[in-house]
């Protein structure tokens, strides 16, 4: 119950049993909660680190706090970090917007190119798909990985591994669920070309010789457009973000790793994504997978934190060191 304010349930059940009778000691709370003195004393030092504890005047030993000062004092703290959190994610999101508008005003001055509706996005690919000398990079979310995408690239990616181009790609961990993508991922792989998993991919980017960047006019909808870019620094950042995502990534064929904790890097995500405020929809479309899928997922992850709430299970997570 009290387990997101960081009290143990067995250190919940000290307490509780000080606050029905302030004369008992160790040896009779260790008798009364059927466990061992050591226990007992561990579950002391819990509640006096949180502040729940506090010395007897007559210096006899200790006695627990009330509830009404100790307990709301914790749940106080938990909502001011809570909403720390909060604003924190506020501030970041008016920064991101700031780096975008940014970006937009000096486009042209950085030799942006818009290209207007998948056709000719498309065709602009095949250019350069032809061109280009030794390197190409993807990030390939989920929603772009449509039957006609893979039909039109199909062809592009074969004739430039065929040439001697490296190509990489990295793509969401929910391929796997679509045997479509998992065929294709076998073919590409087979023909010599990268192609590596995380649980999340930002946007869908295509990167030419460290020279030229493909970014949607949308994140959200790729079908309306991309933006060339070949600005040296908008250029490097992204091939930046590529290699950092590429380095954590798991390689097709292996399977996800898990931590300490038995956590995958999706069910991380997850985690992350709902302790920052975000919805079930939100987190599916993120993550590439179903309303069903995540809902099944969270209610996983909070039967094993404990937890009643999306609210309590972000403070348990975090208390336990999984964000």
């Amino acid at each position: 119950m009290l387990a997101p304010l960081g009290i143990s349930a067995f250190a919940e059940s000290v307490y509780r049993a000080m606050l029905a009778d302030h004369t008992l000691g160790v040896e009779q709370l260790a008798e009364r909660l059927e466990s061992t003195e050591k226990q007992v004393r561990q579950a002391l030092d819990q509640l006096a680190d949180l502040s729940l504890l506090a010395d007897e005047q007559s210096g006899a030993g200790v006695r627990a706090v009330g509830p009404s000062v100790g307990l709301n004092a914790l749940l106080a703290r938990a909502e001011s970090e809570m909403l720390e959190r909060q604003r924190q994610i506020a501030a970041t999101r008016e920064a991101v917007a700031a780096i975008a508008l940014e970006q937009a005003r000096h486009a042209e001055r950085d030799n942006a190119v818009r290209h207007e509706g998948v056709d000719a996005v498309r065709a602009r690919i095949a250019e350069l798909s032809r061109v280009v000398r030794s390197e190409c990079l993807s990030l390939n979310p989920r929603s772009a990985q449509t039957a006609d995408a893979k039909s039109a690239s199909t062809p592009l990616n074969q004739q430039m591994i065929e040439r001697g181009v490296r190509l990489r790609c990295i793509y969401q961990e929910s391929y796997r669920n679509d045997p479509a993508l998992v065929t294709y991922a076998r073919w590409l792989t087979g023909l010599g070309g990268g192609l590596r998993t995380t649980s999340t991919v930002p946007m869908l980017a295509i990167i030419y010789d460290r020279e030229i960047a493909m970014l949607p006019l949308d994140p959200g909808n790729s079908r309306l457009g991309a933006v060339e870019v070949r600005s040296p620094g908008v250029v490097a950042a992204v091939h930046a973000l590529f290699e950092q995502i590429w380095a954590g990534a798991v390689a097709f064929g292996q399977a996800a790793p898990t931590d300490a904790n038995g956590l995958d890097s999706q069910s991380k995500q997850l985690i992350q994504l709902l302790a920052d405020g975000q919805t079930d929809e939100m987190a599916a479309r993120k993550l590439g997978v179903s309303l069903r899928t995540v809902r099944r997922m969270a209610a996983d992850l909070m039967d094993r934190l404990g937890a009643r709430s999306r609210f309590q299970a972000g403070l348990e997570a975090g208390r336990r060191g999984w964000l």
